[in-house]
């Protein structure tokens, strides 16, 4: 890319090299773990126990070749993914647009839920869903309009390694501590139609949803004008954050099957209800010290994910609505981009807030109509990131392999097919 090389390698120790060429995949990885990873997976495993270990790591398989593809199309054209749908054809773009707006509402929504029902567990007076709510989409608001997300970032950062390492220390501590099971205990199968709407639920955010790519593209083309980034760098970045989200989903998915699964325990459908016995799930593993501890970390883990929600999908709106409009950016003040960025932040903030008012406010029910939301569109999405890297000429280093292909190709299988599955067991069972 000319704008990564305009600057020099960075100088250092290798390890240093690493740490600063890691980035948009540390982000996804974020965005990844603050929804499908704190419930999907802790859930799947306290239901089922292991049995959906291998589909989760075959659903990460599958979603592979089009989450890499943000990476390999900023790095071989220089441009976001908005733009190559925009190459496709407007139709392409709509789509994308529609699709996002859908998605940015809905899972900024879910999000915030989440947010204020861990926010409210550190309340010393009692305050509604709706109250939190607000509090915690106002500060996201207040902290990018400030422009201090490059702070929040590092800031997410070591938190999302302060949690891996605290949830791994309770998966270690829990398989040498098993909980006592109860001998009626109920142990379904994941394997029957009855169970097909928690799979799609589960799944659909597994490890994020498919347009998170279009993010990730945005933050790489960003780091790619701020600092030297080269394709092994950036894929390396992206095989971090991706591979690294994968593990996590089995780690959470362990501390539901070790300390929930054959208990009797049936989780709390309400969101400040459902905290609760997640800090729960942490401090009786790790121990009552950790209580508190484990709940500020878990709050920011998610309060990242909201913030990075609200300014990743205004992001590829907003260079949505510019690209529609055919207006070009000034690349030394980004006036243009601005002028539709703000607005569309205030959009997705004020209707996902309208959402939770005059919606129930529990957080399960809210997270899983997200899930399947995100569920319905993957395919799209998936169709869409294909497309352009198989149509766009990009340097050979960067082009689709023989296996990765065919890989794309199962996955494409896979994702519409379950989405047929699906809808057919919606309409007609």
């Amino acid at each position: 890319m000319e704008n990564a090389a305009a600057y020099p390698s960075p100088q250092g120790s290798s390890l240093s090299r690493v740490i600063k060429s890691l980035g948009p995949g540390i982000m996804m990885a974020a965005a990844a773990v603050g929804g499908s990873h704190l419930v999907a997976s802790t859930k799947a495993g306290a239901i089922y126990g292991w049995q959906l270990a291998v589909l989760i790591l075959l659903v990460n398989l599958f979603k592979y070749p089009f989450f890499r593809a943000g990476v390999q199309y900023t790095m071989g054209t220089g441009e976001c993914l908005v733009h190559g749908y925009a190459q496709l054809g407007k139709p392409y773009l709509w789509i994308f647009m529609l699709l996002s707006i859908i998605s940015a509402v809905i899972n900024t929504a879910a999000l915030t839920l989440f947010s204020a029902s861990l926010l409210g567990y550190f309340m010393p007076f009692e305050l509604s869903s709706l109250t939190l709510s607000i509090i915690v989409v106002v500060t996201c608001l207040i902290i990018l309009f400030a422009g201090h997300y490059k702070a929040l970032d590092s800031l997410a950062k070591m938190i999302m390694a302060v949690l891996t390492i605290a949830t791994l220390s309770a998966v270690v501590i829990a398989i040498g501590h098993p909980v006592a099971t109860v001998a009626d205990a109920p142990d379904p199968s994941p394997w029957t139609f009855a169970a097909i709407g928690f799979l799609v639920v589960t799944m659909g955010w597994m490890p994020a949803p498919i347009e998170i790519s279009s993010l990730t593209s945005i933050w790489l083309k960003n780091q790619c004008a701020q600092q030297h980034v080269t394709p092994k760098s950036a894929l390396f970045d992206f095989n971090v954050g991706y591979i690294g989200t994968a593990i996590l989903a089995i780690v959470f998915l362990a501390l539901g099957a070790l300390l929930i699964h054959g208990t009797g325990t049936e989780l709390s459908k309400s969101g400040i209800g459902f905290t609760h016995q997640l800090v729960n799930l942490y401090a009786s593993t790790i121990g009552e010290w950790a209580r508190y501890l484990i709940a500020v970390i878990a709050f920011f883990c998610i309060f990242g994910s909201t913030i990075t929600v609200i300014d990743g999908y205004s992001r590829v709106i907003a260079e949505s609505q510019r690209l529609l409009k055919r207006e070009k950016t000034d690349e030394k003040t980004d006036e243009n981009k601005h002028r539709y960025l703000t607005p569309w932040m205030l959009i997705v903030s004020v209707a996902s807030l309208s959402i939770l008012a005059f919606a129930k406010s529990a957080l399960l029910p809210m997270l899983n109509f997200a899930m399947i939301m995100a569920f319905v569109t993957t395919p799209v999405f998936a169709l869409l990131n294909y497309v352009l890297v198989t149509r766009t000429p990009l340097p050979e280093s960067l082009t689709l392999g023989p296996k990765m292909k065919l890989l794309s190709i199962a996955g494409l299988i896979y994702l519409f097919g379950f989405l047929a599955l699906f809808l057919w067991w919606k309409w007609f069972m």
